[in-house]
């Protein structure tokens, strides 16, 4: 019998490729029942580390086949991906990774058994075969060693360049740092840390830090600290200060919990249309213990407030969220390009319904985690040429490290999610 991780990896990767979902839900769903810390985090490897690589696994599967992968029955597909990623990748003997994937396709096509067998056993024997050279072959190199689709490949390629685009796909296969915050009302937070052998680094953003070894996991279940990444942390410090804040798509509520943390003199109002979303979110702000934050049942598309209710309006836009490629590597695989144009569209929708909220001299941050110029500059070029009350306001100086022109990115240098945000000054 497969291990219960190997199983429940199978299980998710199907999930994927049959569309039912998102990474994180299909491992919330997977994780119940694996009491032991070691199966939990190999059911996380399994399932990540073959997203992440799966561009090259399939290269190296191609080269064993005497037909394409398209036509692999999609139950032995996500078995030899699974297999191979142990074969090439894992401290795993062969014998355990041929053998539990055979196992794995057994229970859902067992005339496949046979072929993947075959297959993972000519790999364990032959090894990895040469991946294309990313100077004389980019194309080629982004969609087997950069593990990307091809039109993404294509779409980077046309608009980076070579160099910066195998750079860009190399960043988005490492696995991203691990970024936290503490909650102010919890004195004994630091403490709790470092008892639990975590050691701390500041981040360049102030209150944010890297967080190395140790499992973070209770601590965050206590309320002590918020595990959320530098961007995300970024555009909750551009939306803050004084008066009233609207956060107006807020789940998961990381954003909405910083801005009610930075003062408590503020009051912060965090929209959420979803019910189950909310109801979520209504459990993060029990734990984390924000007094001056609300949470409010409504549409970005329709917000029931009145024009200039809010001095400050945060609209962290649904985006294709393919800035976030590292820590959601579904993402890559489960995106096309006319994904891209569909969300541009909604932004610019929610940009119009919402920027009549801003009272006058207000501000607006209109951000994404989107690496896509048509979900970021362009969604914003288009809003000022058709609004002429907003203007784009300068960064303030602590978000100098985070300045590209007039807007702020994070994950341009080095590994992590590139979030976009862009401040508007209302006149």
């Amino acid at each position: 019998m497969p291990s219960a991780a190997r199983v429940r990896a199978f299980a998710v990767l199907r999930a994927l490729d049959a569309d039912r979902g998102t990474l994180a839900e299909q491992l919330a769903l997977a994780e119940p029942g694996l009491d032991d810390p070691r199966e939990r985090g190999f059911l996380h490897e399994l399932v990540l580390g073959t997203l992440r690589a799966r561009g090259r696994l399939d290269h190296a599967l191609a080269c064993l086949l005497d037909r394409p992968l398209l036509r692999v029955d999609a139950g032995a597909l996500a078995a030899l991906r699974l297999g191979a990623y142990q074969i090439l990748d894992l401290r795993v003997p062969d014998r355990a990774a041929v053998s539990e994937s055979v196992e794995l396709v057994r229970s859902e096509a067992p005339a496949a058994a046979g072929f993947v067998n075959a297959v993972l056993r000519r790999l364990a024997r032959e090894g990895a075969p040469a991946l294309p050279d990313p100077e004389r072959q980019p194309e080629a190199w982004l969609t087997s060693a950069g593990s990307l689709p091809a039109w993404l490949a294509s779409r980077w390629l046309k608009r980076l360049g070579p160099a910066a685009a195998v750079a860009r796909a190399r960043a988005s296969l490492e696995k991203p740092r691990t970024t936290l915050r503490l909650n102010p009302r919890a004195p004994t937070a630091r403490q709790s840390i470092l008892e639990a052998g975590i050691e701390l680094a500041p981040s360049s953003l102030p209150g944010a830090f890297e967080a190395r070894n140790g499992r973070l996991a209770g601590l965050a279940e206590a309320g002590l600290v918020y595990i959320q990444d530098e961007g995300s942390q970024l555009v909750a410090h551009l939306a803050s200060g004084p008066g009233l804040i609207l956060d107006a798509c807020a789940a998961p509520g990381g954003k909405a919990t910083l801005m009610a943390d930075l003062a408590e003199d503020r009051f912060v109002v965090a929209a959420e249309p979803g019910a189950r979303r909310r109801e979520a979110m209504a459990v993060l702000m029990r734990r984390w213990g924000a007094p001056n934050l609300c949470l409010v049942g409504a549409d970005a598309r329709r917000p029931p407030f009145e024009a200039g209710s809010f001095d400050h309006l945060l609209l962290d836009a649904p985006c294709s969220g393919l800035g976030t490629l590292g820590r959601h590597p579904d993402v890559r695989w489960r995106t096309v390009e006319p994904d891209i144009l569909r969300h541009s569209r909604l932004q610019a929708t929610l940009l119009g319904s919402l920027a009549p909220l801003v009272r006058s001299g207000g501000r607006l941050v209109y951000a994404t985690c989107s690496s896509e110029p048509e979900e970021n500059e362009q969604v914003v070029s288009a809003f000022l040429s058709t609004d002429s009350r907003f203007r784009l306001a300068p960064l303030p100086a602590w978000a100098g490290a985070f300045a590209d022109g007039p807007y702020a990115r994070t994950g341009r240098h080095a590994p992590g999610d590139m979030f976009f945000a862009a401040v508007l000054q209302r006149s």
